[in-house]
């Protein structure tokens, strides 16, 4: 007893170890940039962590220098209508494969899953191409469309999530003349919180930060988004501006941080939930 007591301790001692390790090497670069915003100067490098002296100048240089307001809004305005649509074809699309049976289902999951593990800047150019034809060039209705369109490809976790909901409740709702679209969002979706705050924060976290796309479609200043215009800071050859992109890091931080605290609860509830059943 008292050697398998030993090895039990030790094994949970070396796993904490472990996981306080992982947890300062993920903290401390997060912390650096966060205290770096305060810090006078220019520059990130600094001998010492905390600054000698604290400074809100680079926040008040990223409105007075920039249009950082209507970058903050470009990219909420995006990111918000992405997300709205791109949780209901997520969460339908699941619902369909899981509740459904039809010619072609399964091998239809079998190319959507194909599709979704090809790298989404594969397809740029011809999405270039196609929006340019489109007249669709350098407007947020672009970038929606495309993030949307996108989303149905990670079905999968919703339809494992719809797995473990009873058939039954779906047979019983549609004997009492209820349709399919009816059952979906008065029965299904209140029974399917946990899933439902889960993909809302993929859905938004996705366009909120997205760089690549951005970059791509959208050129004049007052149609970039936060990467984008952080991005232009950075690169600015006539002047280092380190602190400043710092301070704007901080500030896309905030939304993001702020929305995975609140609904942290559900979050893990949807992680696990969904595992449970194939």
């Amino acid at each position: 007893m008292k050697k398998r007591s030993f090895r039990t301790a030790a094994r949970l001692t070396s796993s904490y170890v472990l996981l306080s390790l992982a947890a300062l090497f993920c903290v401390y670069p997060a912390l650096w940039v966060l205290l770096s915003s305060f810090r006078p100067g220019d520059m990130l490098f600094s001998e010492t962590l905390l600054p000698t002296s604290f400074t809100l100048l680079h926040y008040r240089q990223l409105f007075e220098n920039y249009p950082f307001a209507q970058w903050y809004a470009n990219t909420f305005k995006i990111a918000m209508i992405s997300t709205a649509i791109s949780t209901v074809l997520v969460m339908m699309t699941g619902y369909v494969f899981s509740m459904f049976r039809f010619t072609g289902r399964k091998n239809l999951m079998s190319m959507l899953l194909a599709l979704g593990l090809f790298p989404g800047f594969m397809s740029m150019i011809a999405v270039y191409i196609l929006l340019n034809q489109m007249n669709l060039l350098n407007t947020h209705a672009a970038v929606i469309i495309v993030s949307a369109a996108g989303a149905p490809l990670f079905f999968l976790f919703s339809k494992s999530y719809f797995d473990t909901i009873p058939r039954s409740l779906v047979e019983a709702a549609r004997i009492d003349g209820a349709g399919h679209l009816n059952t979906f969002f008065r029965m299904i979706l209140p029974l399917s919180k946990p899933l439902l705050v889960y993909v809302v924060l993929m859905n938004f976290t996705g366009p909120f930060t997205d760089f690549i796309f951005a970059r791509l479609v959208l050129r004049t200043p007052e149609k970039k988004t936060l990467a984008v215009g952080l991005y232009d800071i950075v690169t600015d050859r006539t002047k280092l501006q380190f602190t400043m992109f710092a301070a704007g890091c901080v500030l896309i931080a905030v939304p993001i941080t702020a929305l995975f605290l609140l609904l942290q609860r559900y979050l893990v509830a949807g992680l696990t939930s969904g595992a449970e059943k194939g």
